[in-house]
């Protein structure tokens, strides 16, 4: 008999694990969940904030990319919700916690079906049908600004509009009106590319929030200077820039090579050499015709005197970022030599200016005549508070960016969300077989927008959810959650916009993260390879392996 038992074949190495069927999916979903509800608490007006502790780092905030990036998620499924968090942030720059919350409510609806045997396909087939009628609803609602005559002044309303929607839910929320409106003077100074590079946010510790201040140009705090760096002119009207990628700094010779002589004059000759090529450099600036000079490297204490004497102001060590949005807003072309330079390779503006900040001084570029740039300096109390205004700002200049290129806007609060839920639950009762009770499950998922919203703004969201249901069934395509006087109302006439592009790609990334969950059927983990297994055999004596 034993001849005709087959023999083990062992395929995977020994020790590794392996999960797989129901048990495995069911798992996932688990898992996701968890993240989830981590991160529930933080949407809407109303959100909470998440303190994450990191060593000596300390981070305050209520973005959902940042949070998904922080908590450091270690299981392999759930690491999806990190990667669709940070693509929406990456995408449009808002909704990142929406994006999450709604992926987590689709695997929570598809974990009844999981348990009662339907397969997984048939549930991601049905989602993905679902996902496309919501976007071709979203479209079809989807409200366009009138390009009439007064479409800049229509434009400008509709952006402030949705930069107050984007912040109502940060901590800076209180100072909407203030910020929304720099946030839109940000975008509108760009040019038509809206190069999102060339806005730079600039934090200063002190003063009130709404200290905080709009440069329409390059703004950045002053580098650390040297002896004469007072004796330079502080205003120049009609710079010339000079952008250096060098170092004008004495360095001697001896520190770099071993020099042997047998007269001192040779000595003497080498220290002449030492001062003549510092000399010439500094003189090739100065004949270039620049009187204003950065350099991402030190310029030292020779170089600022004899710039001072000359009527030139210099900035050394200046960062990488500045120097390139400087280049890209006046024209100068950065330099790794100072031989053959030209007027071509400089850069112009209308005015260089130095001027005090807070405890700090600034260096302000405006009126660049390449491309057109904006720096918002922040100030406030304490580092955590800038730090999350920066990312609340981050998240309002991205929303503004889009909707300036695409026009479109639908109504927050929850209101899209229930529109859609309605339309996906009539639209299901046309379908028959077991599709009807999946992208009826998608629409119910969607309700947990507008119910977390409620939630986190204490409300009942059982009796706000049936109102809203209520007045969608009549039509009113706009109702939503209202936050202030704890009840619905039709958001769009309380100007809760946001740009329709958010709500289009949160609910592609949501449904595409479901079904990748859903689509995993078996996790295998292999063993971490041990010290003998990387090291090749000891060499036999004699040399050579036998």
């Amino acid at each position: 008999m034993s001849q005709f038992l087959q023999p083990s074949i062992i395929i995977l190495k020994e020790g590794t694990d392996t999960s797989q069927g129901k048990a495995q999916l069911i798992s996932n979903i688990n898992a996701c969940m968890a993240v989830v509800d981590t991160i529930r608490t933080t949407l809407g007006p109303r959100g909470m904030d998440k303190l994450i502790y990191e060593g000596r780092n300390i981070t305050i905030s209520n973005d959902g990319a940042t949070i998904m990036k922080l908590l450091d998620v270690v299981h392999p499924a759930a690491r999806t919700l990190v990667d669709i968090a940070r693509s929406q942030d990456e995408e449009v720059g808002d909704g990142t916690t929406s994006v999450v919350v709604l992926a987590g409510e689709l695997l929570k609806e598809s974990k009844a079906f999981v348990e009662e045997g339907v397969h997984p396909t048939v549930i991601i087939r049905a989602f993905r049908a679902a996902c496309e009628l919501a976007k071709a609803k979203i479209r079809e609602l989807a409200v366009s600004i009138d390009a009439g005559k007064d479409a800049a002044t229509e434009m400008r309303t509709v952006l402030e509009r949705c930069a107050g929607t984007a912040l109502n839910s940060k901590l800076i929320g209180s100072h909407n009106a203030f910020f929304s409106k720099m946030v839109v003077d940000a975008v509108m100074h760009l040019d038509e590319d809206l190069n999102i590079d060339l806005i730079g946010i600039k934090k200063e510790k002190g003063g009130s929030m709404e200290d905080s201040l709009l440069i329409e140009g390059v703004a950045f705090k002053k580098c650390f200077s040297y002896a004469g760096f007072e004796q330079q002119p502080k205003k120049i009207p009609n710079p010339k820039i000079l952008l250096l990628n060098l170092e004008l700094e004495l360095k001697a010779e001896k520190d770099n090579a071993e020099l042997r002589i047998e007269d001192p004059a040779d000595y003497q000759a080498m220290v002449d050499a030492e001062w003549n090529i510092i000399y010439e450099k500094l003189d090739n600036i100065v004949k270039s015709g620049a009187n204003v000079i950065f350099s991402r490297l030190a310029i030292g204490d020779l170089a600022t005197q004899y710039f001072a004497d000359r009527g030139v102001f210099c900035g050394g060590r200046v960062p990488q970022e500045d120097l390139e949005r400087i280049s890209k807003a006046t024209g100068a072309q950065i330099q790794t030599t100072v031989n053959d330079l030209n007027a071509p390779i400089l850069g112009h503006a209308e005015l260089f200016e130095e001027r005090q900040v807070g405890g700090e001084r600034y260096n302000f570029i405006t009126g660049c005549v390449q491309a057109r740039t904006a720096t918002i300096i922040l100030r406030g109390g304490g580092e955590q508070f800038i730090e999350e205004a920066e990312r609340s700002m981050h998240d309002a200049i991205m929303i503004v960016r889009r909707a300036r290129k695409h026009s479109a806007v639908v109504a927050g609060g929850g209101a899209i969300e229930m529109e859609l839920s309605k339309y996906l639950r009539t639209h299901s009762r046309t379908i028959k077989g077991k599709q009807q009770l999946v992208i009826n499950a998608f629409a119910k998922a969607l309700e947990v927008i507008p119910r977390q919203i409620a939630d986190n703004a204490g409300f009942d969201s059982t009796d706000i959810l049936n109102q809203l249901r209520q007045k969608h069934a009549q039509g009113a395509t706009w109702y939503g959650v209202d936050i202030t006087n704890e009840g619905v109302t039709d958001t769009y006439l309380s100007f809760v916009w946001e740009p329709s592009l958010v709500k289009l790609n949160s609910i592609t990334a949501a449904t595409e993260a479901a079904c990748l969950v859903l689509s995993i059927d078996e996790t295998v983990k292999n063993p971490k390879s041990s010290a003998s297994d990387d090291v090749p055999a000891p060499m036999p004596r004699g040399g050579r392996r036998r």
